[in-house]
């Protein structure tokens, strides 16, 4: 393996690790930001619901634009436009500021999302062997770290952009050189199309992942939105025991993405992807049905374990495919338009589970999230690798063309 394909591994790590950090350092601070800048309940859903919409843009905007630059100079310049579109969101003081701020955040994070993707799958194909679970694992790490520094910030008492401004002028810098060590590995010229792989005219075979990726950001963002809710009213637990799930649901994430490639390269993408399901539904049924707070933790304790591999598995299941049908540009195409679906999943998820568990109940409401992450098992097929590729046993060579480094602007 050349130095090359490492640092640039490295590299790519590190800025999932810092879109980790500014996005938990975004959202576990909403109630601090509505009340610097007076968002009344009924606006608050409005402004959030604008970052994944506008995020979408981003990722479609994204797609285009890889035609013409390579993803890596997309993910250079987006990536401190979050940052410092976080430290606007700490800093400003009008509503319209607050509103031009996360517009930014919010088309940026697209671009960010869909070209860090493009470059992890273009690696993992690089190295030859399952790598992607350990970029995601990077993400969750820094969503740990950013929610630690939000509730020091909270604790503390301190203003936004003091919580802020201290993350953004450390992460930026390093961010900016540490994409002088990106990879592009872009094919001169297409592979041999794969039968099967895919069909022309708009990559419909990608359907499957696209429902996949939905399914998986509703499960992930009903454990983000209502887990501490449901521990405290449901199942009665104190105030402070119910901050505890989600935290536990983001360990669990990062230790499952950890060990998630040695999973992939030993039993094959297709069955970790069906596992991954079954955990995530046991884990809904456990929620569901829990007479206490503790064994409605343990339910949680299984969506992470579960829920953390289908995201990154789901976007390498798409650049290889993509891939596979021979046409230049295919993998980044549908690595863009599958991240879409990652935002439609967080826009329907939380008010899918708080609309019924309104109108009916949150118990049966966390079964509908059960039932969708079983459908996953229906298209698991979708993620089979070739016979020649990695997984299921199989270790491709490593390529020799990674294209080239990112060091040019």
């Amino acid at each position: 393996m050349t130095d090359v394909l490492r640092r640039g591994r490295a590299s790519l790590a590190f800025s999932f690790l810092v879109q980790g950090v500014a996005f938990a350092l975004l959202v576990t601070r909403i109630p601090a930001i509505q009340d610097r800048y007076g968002v009344s309940d009924a606006l608050l859903p409005v402004f959030l619901a604008a970052v994944p919409i506008l995020a979408g843009v981003g990722s479609v905007t994204t797609e285009r634009l890889v035609r013409r630059v390579p993803p890596s100079r997309v993910l250079r310049w987006s990536q401190p436009v979050v940052l410092l579109a976080l430290l606007g969101v700490g800093a400003g003081e009008h509503m319209a500021v607050l509103a031009v701020a996360l517009a930014a955040f919010g088309l940026a994070v697209g671009a960010l999302d869909a070209s860090m993707n493009m470059l992890g799958v273009s690696l993992q194909r690089a190295y030859g062997r399952s790598i992607m679970l350990s970029f995601h694992a990077a993400y969750s790490l820094g969503g740990i770290v950013g929610a630690s520094l939000a509730w020091v910030g909270a604790h503390q008492d301190l203003a936004l952009w003091v919580s802020y401004s201290p993350v953004v002028l450390v992460l930026m810098p390093a961010a900016l050189v540490g994409s002088r060590w990106y990879v592009d590995s872009r094919e001169e010229e297409p592979p041999p199309a794969v039968e099967g792989a895919g069909t022309a005219g708009g990559l419909k075979w990608l359907l499957p992942l696209c429902l996949v990726m939905t399914v998986a950001y509703i499960g992930d963002s009903t454990v983000s939105n209502w887990s501490a809710k449901y521990l405290q009213d449901v199942l009665g637990s104190s105030e402070q025991l119910a901050t505890v799930p989600y935290n536990v649901y983001m360990v669990t994430t990062l230790l499952g993405r950890t060990l998630g490639d040695v999973g992939v390269r030993r039993f094959g993408p297709v069955a970790v992807v069906r596992a991954g399901a079954l955990v995530a539904a046991v884990g809904f049924a456990v929620v569901a049905g829990a007479p206490g707070a503790w064994v409605g933790m343990l339910g949680f304790t299984l969506l992470g374990l579960g829920l953390c591999v289908l995201v990154p598995q789901t976007f390498a299941a798409a650049g290889r495919r993509a891939y596979e049908t021979g046409r230049p540009g295919a993998s980044d195409a549908a690595v863009a338009r599958l991240n879409v679906f990652n935002y439609v999943g967080f826009l329907i998820g939380s008010p899918l589970v708080g609309g019924l568990g309104d109108a009916w109940s949150y118990r049966g409401a966390m079964l509908v999230p059960m039932t969708l992450v079983l459908v996953t098992l229906v298209y698991a097929r979708s993620f089979a690798p070739q016979p020649d590729r990695y997984g299921g046993g199989h270790e491709r060579p490593h390529t020799a063309d990674v294209g080239r480094g990112s060091n040019g602007l």
